[in-house]
């Protein structure tokens, strides 16, 4: 069957990541054997290490209710237990969001969070690290039945007074009016806010993660969705009823939250048209039915402005059905293998590609690093044992000289020192002010106030002002670290220029803080915020709920990106000279070798030609050091990275 290709796919993405890590692992002990290691290279090695063993490929399932979006994850992923694993009847739907992946240390569970939750001002990121603030049902593996039992949690409700619900943000009195309800007593709503499940499942165990979003009003009522795990998911499949085509509330829903949450990019974005088998009976026969659904492809790719090649023809309930029952020809007409074939081929690759150019550039500095020293280590080996060779050692005064020349050298290599620690100095200086620019300090202040503004105005108007005037005030705190990153930069290229054209150190590119990610992160937030402060919908809402989502969601969001670079820009304050100071130690050692060499030669301890038989026994584990880099390096897939480095 086709679904083993994605399975066969995702097996092989766990597997090549399990060999990275091996690999970067071994790399991690190589400098360690050979003295290469510093605290800040290290824990750059052991943190990039860490995001690899929780890397997980996420798939987001977004669509309005009874679009058929949970029967496509039970034919997608679940078929095998021979049942509708996820609760996916008709009129009972998901009412929660919910993720599905693989929890290896808390082992299998589903975890429920009360929705009373909303009335709080904590994150559900928050939230999500304290197991105890969740409901929490255990679920045995071996029993497809009680799991399927356990899952129907998931669409529980409960009947409320309608100020709860308005408080809540889930009832509408709008939109109950255009559906006939006029002020009820009491409101339905969903037990739960969100819901995490955990079980090991294959995929799941190969870092597979699900991320299941019910319809327009939980985006709408749960910031964090689309402004946080929609955008962090690697693809989001956006699910369409092939009868109805782009409804109204279809199309609120890709332009508000499924294709923002893109950035206006349409890669790693499908569009399901599901239901094909609605059309199954059309007396038009065969041709006909080709011909509807190659017309509801057209119309539904035009009214979203995608590509037609981005919408798959599928029958989820059908595909389901011929999976359990193994029925190839009818798996085949349910279309369900275009689909797998996108999320094998495309997102997976692309995933793959993110994490290499992560790699590349988090370890590539280092690997050049390794690269240049080992190669320049073993070069000084191989000149020093041709110059030893051609040496006459019986006659005195020429080792005399020789043995002054490098006494020289040394007392360059302490003015070297010397100078190091000056410019080093310098450069500790106008760190300390880079990494204060985005001191938590100063954000807090900023970000307090505002809240305070927001809280004692009496209009909404006020508060949207206040809304504006704090995402101006961050982003001038954001120019202020522009420009004290740029003169940073500046000086950090001037100590290196300063080594190599004064000292005759081996030129090394430093690795530059750049700060535009976190410019380009909070712009994004930003507009986000923008479009957040003029919606109708926060116009309408309670002002405490307004502000409360406000700081759970964007506010937070703004705050652990400028915490990131708080923390990228005291790592690399810490670790841009170690460079220089590893080329010094390497200079160091080279000098003193040569000077124990001479002085063994002029107290005549030992012939000549022991003594260049130790300079050639020294070559030996030179060249291994090399070698076992250069495996590595092939190991890690960055050969090319490391040539063009270290030509």
């Amino acid at each position: 069957m086709r679904n083993l290709e994605f399975k066969q796919q995702m097996h092989e993405y766990s597997l090549w990541r399990t060999h990275l890590i091996q690999a970067i692992e071994m790399y991690l002990q190589w400098r360690s054997r050979y003295g290469m290691n510093d605290t800040h290279s290290t824990n750059t090695i052991l943190n990039i290490l860490q995001g690899l063993k929780a890397d997980r490929i996420t798939l987001a399932f977004v669509a309005e209710f009874s679009r058929g979006k949970t029967e496509l994850i039970n034919a997608l992923f679940f078929a095998e237990t021979g049942l509708r694993l996820l609760p996916s009847s008709p009129g009972r739907t998901t009412m929660s969001p919910t993720e599905l992946y693989y929890d290896e240390a808390g082992g299998s569970y589903i975890r429920l969070l009360n929705i009373e939750s909303r009335l709080e001002d904590i994150s559900l990121t928050e939230l999500k690290q304290h197991p105890n603030r969740w409901t929490q049902i255990e679920l045995d593996c071996t029993s497809p039945t009680q799991m399927q039992e356990a899952f129907k949690e998931l669409i529980a409700t409960k009947q409320v007074d309608r100020e709860v619900a308005i408080k809540l943000g889930l009832w509408n009195e709008r939109e109950a009016a255009e559906q006939g309800i006029i002020n009820p007593a009491k409101v339905e709503i969903p037990c739960w806010r969100h819901a995490l499940i955990s079980f090991p499942h294959p995929l799941l165990k190969e870092g597979l993660a699900i991320l299941d979003t019910p319809g327009l009003n939980a985006l709408g009522t749960e910031p964090e969705l689309t402004l946080s795990m929609l955008p962090s998911a690697q693809a989001i499949v956006f699910v369409l009823a092939a009868d109805t085509g782009v409804t109204k509330s279809d199309l609120e829903m890709w332009r508000n939250h499924v294709s923002s949450a893109r950035g206006g990019n349409k890669q790693g974005l499908a569009v399901v048209m599901n239901k094909i088998d609605a059309m199954w009976d059309d007396l038009a026969g065969e041709n006909g039915y080709e011909a509807a659904i190659l017309s509801q492809i057209k119309t539904s790719a035009a009214t979203l402005k995608i590509d037609e090649s981005a919408i798959f023809p599928v029958s989820a309930k059908q595909a389901l059905l011929a999976k359990v029952k193994s029925d190839a020809p009818l798996l085949e007409k349910s279309r369900l293998a275009g689909l797998e074939d996108y999320l094998a081929n495309d997102i997976l690759k692309q995933r793959r590609e993110i994490l290499m150019s992560t790699i590349v550039r988090d370890l590539g500095f280092l690997i050049n690093e390794s690269s240049n020293l080992t190669t320049t280590a073993l070069a000084n080996a191989h000149n020093q044992l041709e110059e030893f060779k051609k040496i006459d050692f019986q006659n005195q005064d020429m080792t005399g000289k020789l043995l002054a020349e490098t006494r020289d050298r040394q007392g360059v290599y302490m003015a070297n020192i010397e100078n190091f620690q000056a410019s080093r100095r310098v450069f500790t200086v106008q760190a300390k002010m880079l990494v204060d620019s985005f001191g938590k300090e100063k954000i807090d202040t900023v970000i307090k106030n505002s809240k305070h503004e927001m809280e004692k105005s009496l209009t909404t108007y006020g508060m949207k002002q206040a809304i504006r005037k704090l995402f101006d005030e961050l982003r001038d705190l954001l120019q202020d670290s522009v420009d004290i990153t740029n003169e940073t930069r500046r000086l950090v290229k001037a100590i290196h220029k300063k080594f190599k054209d004064e000292y005759g150190f081996k030129e090394i590119e430093p690795q530059l803080f750049s700060i535009k990610q976190y410019q380009f992160e909070l712009e994004q937030i930003f507009e986000e915020g923008e479009a957040f402060r003029t919606s109708s919908r926060t116009t309408l809402t309670e002002q405490s709920i307004v502000i409360n989502k406000l700081y759970s969601t964007l506010i937070a969001k703004a705050r652990n990106v400028l915490r990131q670079a708080h923390a990228d820009a005291t790592t690399w304050s810490n670790s841009v000279l170690t460079p220089l100071m590893h080329q010094l130690k390497d200079h160091k050692r080279q000098i003193e070798g040569r000077l124990q060499l001479l002085r063994k030669i002029n107290e005549s301890k030992g012939s000549v030609a022991e003594n260049i038989a130790t300079l050639e026994a020294d070559i030996g584990p030179l060249k291994r050091q090399r070698e076992e880099l250069l495996i590595m390096i092939k190991d890690m897939q960055l050969e090319s990275y490391a040539d063009q480095h270290s030509e």
